[in-house]
């Protein structure tokens, strides 16, 4: 009869509360690259064109980086003092950028020419953004308290705000209406501004400002896509304000220790990522504004991005580190083209590629061609390899085959399907029988990992009363001249072994404890369950 190899069964895992579904996608932006730069890294941008390259601003240049590679692909140093705020536009063909004279350029990317340069501004300019619906217009943010608007083509500024009263240094124009412009400056406030009427249509933070007592400039502001909402960060704090509503402050997050530097949404706009002096990034959920994930990193940070295609996560540090964190895109994430079809005129027209052959190709899977359906197949069947544990347990090495599972890298559901095994062929006291306290021990550190674990619970009893049994009836050796019958314990010779025993009690103590706080609790649930019931029926 042909040996038949053990069947691992498959139990259900345990849910542990550790790494949810959010996490485990967080916690997939690993592998990080640290590139280290002479000089504080300020700003990061993601091109919102393929293939996302982005522009880190550090120092007197401006960089130009591959998302594959890392490797820099144009580095643009065209400036007398630091620069600031590399921005690429929507197209992924210009680069604007300002630097601490006021001056702001527009360059190529891939040529690095300078294409325009607006030298309006007197301070640094610490702002320089594209508008995503007006490609050809720039908005600047200075230390001169004025925010600008500029027409690319004609080089001049078209709209000047100067309502506030200390440097500007963050600001964006929305994405859903191009008129509307949010800014947010030193004087602890925000402001909406209308470029149809230039001037300020709403100030946000006012009371703040005068009311409170050494208000907090503010370092960062953003628009949600719909235009609707914005966000601030001022010291630790971020506060939601409601345009709708006048701007409202709806919410206050204090879950930053310093101050938080950069903001920054994902691809869909449903998770927040922010930036802070304390080197943490923190991750939340825009529905209800609770902290899902927090990544670490060994600097504080000074600016924060993530591509568009959500697989790269970029950090600046303070001390001219910069991070990036990858992640893998699955294949069904991808939309992969039929490469037979690329190019021709049928994928225009809507045809369906003539079939060349039966085979289907998908990704990296194995081409297998099928041939017609009355021709002869031979079929080659591969007799499988059987594992080491199968291997010393066809030859009746019980002993050897449970010490092969009890290595750390087996999974105990095999561990304990040959345990199970075992038992079923009456050999688990054989296996047991004539062990040291060396070989004893994988077996009692099996016992008290596990017996707590609903999936194997029931049979870590049942072995470790074997265990026990055995121990408590080992035959005394023949040369002491006592009858067969009589047994002496073994407990107390190994302090090790009593010590593995004493957790295993502690452990199924514990355990005990446990199921009797929960019959209480059901039975608690039961009595509310019926009363509430009763209620509803009388």
């Amino acid at each position: 009869m042909e040996y038949q190899p053990v069947v691992v069964k498959s139990h259900p895992r345990p849910s542990t509360s550790k790494h949810n579904a959010e996490s485990r996608h967080w916690r997939q932006f690993k592998h990080p690259v640290f590139i280290k730069e002479y000089a504080p890294i300020t700003s990061i941008h993601f091109s919102p064109s393929k293939p996302h390259r982005y522009a880190v601003t550090a120092a007197t240049r401006v960089q130009i980086y591959a998302p594959r590679t890392q490797k820099i692909t144009k580095t643009i140093s065209r400036f007398k003092d630091v620069a600031r705020s590399g921005n690429i536009r929507q197209d992924g063909k210009l680069v604007v950028a300002g630097d601490d004279t006021g001056l702001i350029q527009v360059f190529d990317i891939n040529s690095r020419a300078i294409l325009r340069t607006f030298d309006s501004h007197k301070q640094p300019v610490h702002i320089t953004k594209f508008s995503k619906l007006s490609p050809a217009h720039v908005l600047s943010c200075s230390d001169d308290t004025t925010a600008k608007i500029w027409d690319v083509p004609s080089q001049s500024p078209i709209n000047t705000f100067t309502s506030h009263t200390d440097y500007v240094r963050s600001g964006q124009i929305s994405t859903s209406n191009p008129h509307l412009v949010l800014t947010g400056s030193y004087d602890s406030t925000v402001r909406l501004f209308d470029s149809r009427s230039g001037h300020c249509e709403m100030v946000m933070g006012e009371k703040l400002a005068t009311h409170a007592t050494g208000s907090t400039p503010v370092e960062q502001v953003l628009l949600f896509p719909s235009g609707t909402v914005a966000l601030s960060s001022s010291g630790p704090i971020i506060r939601i304000w409601d345009l709708v509503s006048g701007g409202r402050c709806i919410r206050a997050l204090s879950n930053h220790q310093k101050t938080v530097t950069s903001l920054a949404f994902d691809a869909t706009a449903g998770r927040l990522l922010t930036g802070s002096l304390d080197q943490m990034v923190k991750v939340y959920d825009v529905s209800s504004y609770k902290v899902v994930h927090t990544m670490r990193y060994p600097a504080p940070i000074l600016c924060l991005a993530i591509s568009p295609d959500e697989t790269h996560i970029a950090a600046g540090m303070s001390d001219g580190t910069l991070s990036v964190r990858r992640r893998q895109t699955k294949t069904l994430e991808t939309n992969a083209t039929d490469p037979l079809r690329s190019s021709t005129f049928e994928s225009f027209l809507g045809m369906s590629h003539p079939s060349l052959g039966e085979g289907n190709y998908r990704g990296k899977a194995q081409f297998h061609p099928l041939g017609s359906v009355d021709e002869l197949r031979i079929e080659s069947r591969r007799t499988k390899r059987l594992r080491d544990y199968d291997k010393l347990l066809k030859n009746f090495k019980y002993s050897a085959a449970l010490d092969s599972v009890l290595r750390k890298q087996v999974p105990p559901t095999t561990t304990f399907s040959l345990i199970q095994e075992l038992i079923h062929r009456d050999g688990f006291k054989t296996a047991l029988s004539g062990r040291d306290d060396v070989l004893l021990e994988p077996v009692l550190r099996l016992l008290v990992k596990y017996v707590a674990d609903p999936r194997f619970g029931e049979m870590v009893c049942n072995i470790a009363s074997m265990v026990i049994g055995a121990l408590y009836l080992r035959q005394l050796k023949t040369h002491l001249m006592l009858p067969k019958e009589m047994y002496s314990p073994i407990l107390g010779q190994s302090p090790l072994i009593d010590t593995l025993f004493l957790r295993l009690q502690k452990k199924v103590a514990a355990e005990i404890r446990f199921q009797k706080e929960l019959v209480k609790t059901k039975g608690a649930l039961a009595m509310i369950f019926a009363s509430s019931v009763a209620i509803n029926e009388s």
